[in-house]
């Protein structure tokens, strides 16, 4: 990945944060006072498809600042270079070698037909929004009028398939727990976002011969759902009895709002019940869920399900002590993609403790709430355990500590290895090489 083209990336991303909020304070945008910290905040949040509120959208946001929230969450879902390949293409019909490149960089795309697969990318989302859309609409008209069934039902459905968890409702979508066909909807909605545009182009061109599918979209079928079954067991094994949360559901809620919750622990930000009442043990265990996060080239953020596949099919390999090449579904995982994987681990591992070190030292609050936070913003998630009422736990950090959040959430947007190798910098290539040393391990 070249160094040049992450700079690129990064600097539309601070733009359109800048230009958004700058949109959000504008009188017709919200109601009453909106600082500018906060602004910034909501920009980042809706553009990195985050979730994460320090104000309420639906109470101090007018239609257009929501419209706004949606045309950020739009953009950041999709990747801004996207929308900029489009323009290019029907403008100049062609692209330039540059032009290509960093919109695979962006994507992070296996190859450089950028323009066909940006395309692909817009009548995709467009498709499947418009049918989540008038699905939730039905429901909504349960309510409200059809005006506003209509847009709620385009803002949720948006703003679940982008893996964001904004919601005009005050509490999210606990109002509707106990409602199959938006829960299951919505869950729908996230688990084709977050799976990747790739995954979901190649299921498409490849639908009737599925045992042609790249290895790639077999560990992302699979591990999606593996890890949305086995954060279900989990999460129903420790909250079956808590009374803040499952514990006075019936049998058939408590499954239904667990498939809900183990999707949304992954990629995105809705809930069905408090966050804030699951026990400690839940909220440690849903860290590594927001760790590993949805696949590569996806709406959703994390260190991505490719990448602790590899390490694990990798340390299992080991542990056989065989020397045989790490390998799955008759395929051989090679050297360089086992390296990638473990610099991604290490360096988020790190990034994540560190930024937790110093919003625990700066803010003076409980710990697992802010590791919680902290995690859930870096793998744009968008889950928090609240400020006692209806806004995210970042609603009660200083300035200093609403700025961590904001660099977490643009870093988990960049992408974790863009944004490792944007920090360290691009190293200068020797024309030598050091003789090798023996370690004990």
């Amino acid at each position: 990945m070249q160094h040049k083209y992450i700079k690129r990336i990064f600097y539309g991303y601070i733009f359109i944060i800048f230009f958004g909020a700058c949109l959000l304070l504008l009188p017709v945008s919200h109601i009453g006072h909106l600082s500018f910290i906060d602004a910034v905040f909501t920009s980042t949040s809706a553009s990195c498809v985050t979730g994460l509120i320090v104000v309420s959208t639906s109470e101090v946001f007018t239609p257009i600042g929501e419209g706004i929230i949606l045309l950020l969450i739009q953009i950041g879902g999709i990747g801004y270079m996207t929308l900029v390949i489009i323009f290019f293409t029907i403008v100049k019909n062609s692209l330039n070698l540059d032009e290509k490149l960093i919109m695979k960089h962006s994507l992070d795309l296996p190859n450089l037909y950028v323009s066909e697969i940006a395309k692909k990318i817009f009548f995709i989302s467009l498709i499947i929004e418009t049918i989540g859309s008038l699905i939730l609409t039905i429901v909504f008209s349960e309510k409200y009028s059809l005006i506003s069934s209509l847009w709620l039902g385009v803002f949720h459905s948006i703003s679940a398939f982008n893996n964001a968890g904004f919601s005009l409702f005050t509490d999210s979508l606990v109002g509707y727990q106990n409602n199959t066909i938006l829960i299951f909807t919505i869950c729908v909605l996230i688990i084709l976002g977050g799976i990747g545009y790739p995954v979901l182009i190649e299921i498409y061109e490849k639908r009737k011969v599925a045992r042609n599918f790249t290895l790639h979209t077999k560990i992302m079928i699979f591990g999606t759902i593996i890890l949305i079954l086995f954060g279900m067991i989990l999460f129903l094994s420790i909250e079956w009895n808590n009374p803040k949360t499952f514990g006075s559901l019936p049998l058939y809620d408590k499954i239904l709002n667990s498939f809900f919750l183990s999707v949304n622990f992954r990629t995105s930000g809705f809930n069905s019940i408090d966050i804030g009442g699951l026990k400690d043990s839940s909220l440690f265990f849903s860290t590594i869920f927001m760790m590993i996060g949805g696949g590569q080239g996806s709406t959703a953020g994390g260190i991505k399900i490719t990448t602790v596949a590899v390490l694990i099919i990798t340390a299992f390999f080991i542990f056989k002590d065989n020397d045989q090449e790490p390998s799955i579904f008759k395929r051989s995982i090679e050297q360089n993609i086992i390296n990638k994987a473990l610099a991604i681990i290490i360096f988020s591992s790190v990034f994540t403790i560190f930024c937790t070190l110093i919003v625990v030292e700066t803010q003076k609050l409980p710990f697992i709430k802010i590791l919680f936070e902290v995690v859930s913003a870096f793998g744009t998630v968008g889950l928090s355990v609240g400020n006692g009422d209806i806004l995210s736990f970042s609603e009660q950090f200083n300035v200093f500590g609403k700025s961590v959040i904001i660099m977490l959430m643009l870093a988990g947007r960049l992408g974790i290895f863009a944004f490792a190798t944007m920090m360290i910098g691009k190293g200068k290539n020797k024309q030598f090489k050091y003789p090798k040393g023996k370690i004990i391990i």
